[in-house]
């Protein structure tokens, strides 16, 4: 794994104009290599930073987007705690994605947390056009938050889904922030990622994005995030990056 790559901006503003500029050229550059930008979204308060400038962007295809959730909570999609429908309402409903491309929980099976992961397994790898046996899909970039107690996605301090390696997608009924059901992307598949992007702004996570930048510490879900091949980034405000001493924040350039 390389080094993350962190940059931190003076406010939120700035790292949503940051991500502007880093996800048109990302998906540039996957659209050239294979003809689609495939982007996983978390929810919380990523969806309206990634989105506030992203979706008035006249430069990017959205045409080739295939957007996908890395963790989604078992709910129908217009109930106000479905990660597809915060970004629907962020980015999606502004921008001309076609809707198969954007891969979401099988509302008939919400209520079977088990099924629902299979199905959403069954679904990413037909859209990635998987074809490697016992290799997890590679996405062209992962968007991720955190916790306070570290955890990223639905992977939770203390719990099994953690260390899951043999399956992509799996589920938690004991989640310990609610709703208790959910699905998730597991860490072989963040690990596969071309890019992997975390986002923080802030301040109030400063301490816990200290104990996962700087000191790895492995208890703490999102400090297993470390891609194989792929690059790992860091997009934080002054708030958040002020106790990084070891991996400091860089001057943002593409």
């Amino acid at each position: 794994m390389q080094q993350p790559k962190v940059y931190s901006f003076p406010n939120a503003d700035q790292v949503a104009q940051a991500l502007d500029k880093f996800l048109a050229q990302a998906s540039a550059e996957a659209i050239k290599r294979h003809g689609k930008f495939s982007v996983a979204f978390s929810g919380g308060s990523l969806p309206a930073t990634v989105a506030k400038y992203l979706k008035d962007n006249k430069s990017v295809d959205f045409g080739k987007w295939f957007v996908f959730f890395s963790d989604e909570r078992c709910v129908e999609h217009t109930d106000a705690e479905s990660n597809y429908k915060l970004v629907k309402d962020e980015l999606l409903s502004h921008v001309p994605i076609p809707d198969n491309q954007v891969i979401r929980i099988n509302e008939a099976l919400v209520l079977d947390s088990k099924l629902a992961a299979e199905d959403y397994d069954l679904q990413m790898s037909k859209a990635l056009g998987c074809d490697i046996v016992n290799q997890p899909p590679a996405f062209d970039c992962i968007l991720l938050g955190i916790g306070p107690d570290g955890h990223t996605c639905s992977l939770f301090p203390g719990h099994p889904q953690v260390q899951e390696k043999s399956k992509w997608v799996t589920f938690i009924d004991d989640s310990p922030k609610p709703p208790a059901s959910r699905i998730t992307l597991t860490v072989p598949v963040l690990n596969q990622a071309r890019n992997v992007v975390f986002v923080v702004t802030g301040g109030s996570k400063s301490d816990t994005v200290k104990l996962i930048v700087d000191g790895r510490d492995q208890t703490l879900p999102a400090a297993h995030v470390a891609p194989t091949e792929g690059s790992l980034y860091w997009f934080l405000d002054d708030a958040t990056a002020k106790y990084l001493t070891v991996n400091k924040p860089a001057e943002f350039k593409l």
